[in-house]
Order: structure tokens, then sequence, then C-alpha cells
């Protein structure tokens, strides 16, 4: 039998100007994957099937309903107005992840991708996008790809588009737009052999690998909103196979500053954790903080 995860989380936030980490709260139960709130006063994360607001001033948490997404897993993504969430999950009560998109402010519920399994990690800045990772079935084999649904479409079901095609994929999401240049998709990939980070064009161009540290496997690549950093989870190497992503390990939180000439992975800490810990982009909206989850047996 599988070892039962680590149940005790601690939700935190890093600063980059102190180099120092703040425990915020903790929870006898396992959350997951917080987002940060474009206000700055809340951030969400997803624990027991639900999404839950947590209130950085009062530090109490409260029960978002999704309705018929009834057991939402930690692939959720605020749009860069911060009006709506994009939310991965099953219904009645099988744990199948497909696509909705919820808007904070009227309640509304959409289904966007029906097609199991599907996990939302990305949103562009118009919101006619959205990119997930979609694990399909290619002849005899599962593969697990980064694909687009064009929401501009009208109505369901709205075109998926493949946007990788080597390795397994995870992670993609859009950084900031840039004027007068393409978007840009940060997501990781083992096209390398191990799992590195890599970018790519909107449409699947120009894909660039960034990091090249062949003793690590690295997820969840996530952009500040001033597009000048990049922060995600590294596993040891031996720790784990370069398509896996789970819980309770030893793993560190690294970093690229997009503002030197050639990046150089910067290790901010070490912590207990892994799956859960940082699945989504979880920067404040001054770019100077990110909220993450460790682990406590």
């Amino acid at each position: 039998m599988a070892e039962k995860r680590a149940q005790h989380s601690i939700l935190e936030v890093f600063d980059l100007e102190s180099g120092t980490r703040k425990t915020v709260a903790e929870f006898d139960t396992v959350i997951e994957a917080p987002n940060w709130t474009r206000d700055g006063k809340q951030l969400i994360y997803n624990g027991d099937g639900s999404l839950w607001y947590f209130d950085l001033e009062t530090g109490k948490s409260t029960r978002i309903d999704t309705y018929e997404a009834t057991t939402v897993n930690n692939d959720h993504v605020l749009s860069f107005d911060g009006s709506e969430i994009g939310v991965s999950s099953g219904t009645g009560g099988s744990w199948a992840s497909k696509i909705f998109r919820y808007n904070l402010e009227t309640g509304e519920m959409q289904p966007i991708v029906k097609k199991p399994l599907s996990f939302l990690h990305g949103w562009s800045e118009d919101k006619k996008t959205m990119l997930y990772i979609g694990i399909r079935m290619h002849g005899l084999k599962h593969t697990v790809h980064v694909y687009s649904v064009d929401l501009s479409a009208g109505k369901l079901p709205y075109p998926e588009k493949q946007l990788s095609f080597e390795g397994a994929n995870d992670g993609s999401e859009f950084a900031p737009s840039v004027e007068g240049k393409p978007d840009v998709i940060w997501y990781n990939s083992t096209a390398s052999g191990t799992m590195q980070i890599w970018s790519m064009n909107a449409d699947g161009s120009e894909k660039k690998q960034w990091t090249f540290d062949d003793s690590r496997n690295s997820w969840f690549p996530h952009v500040s909103p001033d597009g000048k950093k990049v922060v995600y989870v590294s596993y040891r190497g031996e720790d784990l196979a370069p398509h896996e992503h789970v819980p309770d390990k030893w793993v560190q939180i690294r970093m690229l500053d997009l503002t030197e000439e050639n990046p150089k992975e910067q290790v901010l800490f070490e912590m207990f954790g892994g799956q859960g810990t940082m699945n989504v982009n979880s920067w404040a909206p001054d770019s100077r903080q990110f909220a993450f989850v460790s682990y406590r047996k």
C-alpha cells in the first residue's frame, strides 16, 4: 500500500527583497496551489475537492461554491483581470478532470473542456484562449501535451489545438503580454530527456529550453506580473522519474531573472513539498512576493 501523503499543510509567503519565508496559516488537512487575487488581499487555494478564499488580513477561509465542479484539483487559474477563475475538476464525485470557467463576481459557471483528462494552467490576457494539459490516447499509449482552446469560437465544443509534440509536458502558462511581440507560453517538458523549463510562442513556434540541470526535474514555471522573473519547483532527479510530480519530497524553489542576458538558475530555498506546493501562478500583484504550500508529516 502506498504511504499516505503528509496531511499538515503550511501556507507560506516568500518575500524576494528580504529573502524570507513567512507562515500565514497552518491546516491539519491537505491544501494546495494558492492563487493570489489581483487586489492583493486574498489567496485562493483548493482543498477537500473545493476552492477556498483565504483572507490575508483576518486569516479566515471561506468556501467557494463551484456547483457541479465537485472535485476541484490543484490546476486553477485566475484571469489576468481577476474577475474569473478557470477550474479543473471532475463532476458527480469523479476525479476525471474537465475544465470550467467561473465568474467570481456573478457566480456563473460554464463548462469549457468536457474531455477528460484535462488540467488547466493558463489563460490569455484577452481571455480568448485557455491553455491546458491533455492526457490523451495516441495509438496504444497515453501522451501528455499542451493544448489550447479558442473561446472566441462561440460555443461547445471549442476547437482544441495541440501545441507540444515531444516528451511529456505540463504547466503551460501565458506570460504577461509585451506590446509588439508574440504572446509567450512557459511550460515544462521532457523533450530533452529530464524535465526542464521551456517557452514557446502562443502558436507553438520557437520552442526554447531555459534550464539545463540534468540532476533535477523542474516543474510549473510561473512568470511574475511584471514579466521579469520566473519561479518553479525543482525535484532531485534520483527521487522520481522525469514525468512524475509527486508529493512529500524535498524540493527547491528556483528562479530565473529574465532581466539578465543569460539567466542562470537561482536557488531561493529548499522545502518539503512537491505536488500541491506551487502548481499554479501564485505571484502577488507587486511581483515582490509569491505564495506556496509546504507540508509536514
